[in-house]
């Protein structure tokens, strides 16, 4: 008797994608290992960076995260299963901080607003994403944190987006102590922009998306791209750049366009040029 072929139970993505009008949101979709950023994790996300990155009809980004945690950081127990290789997991390591660190810069680079819409913990590499992103909308529940240190590995790239978000001396407070700071700390530091109540977040964060997706997306790109490069220089050469790039920006059409609709006292329409 030949009996009927057992049903394959289909594994669910690690990472959910949809669009909401003309927001694109990214779920991780690991809650049972925290949310933890895996080798896969991370290479999906990075996989759909880079796709939105030139979809003309995503506007701006939300990263979410499903479960109690947004991100416990790098998976441990991936990691450490790689000690058994030959060379101790040396070559595995240097891979993941590096596919990781990539990813992170992927999120600054992309030429639409990234917004983190954190409902819960994120920690570590967690955070770092945090950082990493444009803006932040945390639940009044979320809690931030860069513990390597109780581990014995210190949040070295972390530190890198935490550095460039925060005054100095909070970034080396978190990294030495290793201790959580409430959404509210976080704010008031800059780590997110706003604190709002539990469950909220996602459509909050959605929500400032959609005010940006408002404008025009050609000047939103260069303005954020200018923002970040800008912010590497010194004073003067900052200005110079600055002053270079908005004088392209007023030969594009739709400054051209927003200026002559401001004087007119009329809504612009942009065509993203």
């Amino acid at each position: 008797m030949v009996q009927p072929a057992r049903a394959e139970t289909a594994q669910p993505s690690i990472l959910l994608r949809e669009t909401v009008g003309n927001i694109g949101v990214l779920t991780l979709n690991r809650p049972a290992a925290r949310n933890s950023l895996s080798e896969g994790l991370i290479g999906e996300l990075h996989a759909a960076l880079d796709d939105i990155a030139s979809d003309k009809a995503v506007r701006a980004v939300v990263i979410a995260a499903n479960g109690s945690v947004f991100s416990a950081g790098h998976d441990l127990k991936e990691l450490t299963a790689r000690r058994a290789d030959a060379d101790r997991g040396r070559a595995y390591f240097a891979h993941m901080m590096t596919i990781c660190s990539a990813m992170m810069q992927a999120v600054v680079r992309l030429p639409k607003p990234v917004i983190a819409a954190v409902q819960g913990v994120a920690t570590a590499a967690g955070c770092q994403l945090v950082a990493s992103c444009d803006l932040a909308i945390a639940s009044e529940q979320a809690k931030f944190a860069t513990p390597g240190v109780d581990i014995g590995l210190f949040c070295s790239t972390p530190m890198v987006a935490l550095s460039r978000n925060v005054p100095r001396k909070q970034a080396m407070e978190m990294l030495l102590t290793g201790e959580p700071i409430s959404a509210e700390h976080a704010r008031e530091i800059g780590l997110v922009n706003r604190v709002v109540p539990a469950g909220t977040e996602r459509d909050a964060a959605i929500a400032l998306a959609q005010q940006i997706a408002r404008k025009s997306a050609h000047t939103v790109k260069i303005g954020k791209e200018a923002f970040y490069r800008q912010a590497e220089m010194n004073l003067a050469d900052a200005y110079r750049f600055a002053a270079e790039v908005m004088t392209e920006n007023m030969m594009a059409r739709d400054a051209e366009e927003g200026i002559g609709a401001f004087i007119a006292k009329r809504e612009p329409k942009w065509e993203d040029r």
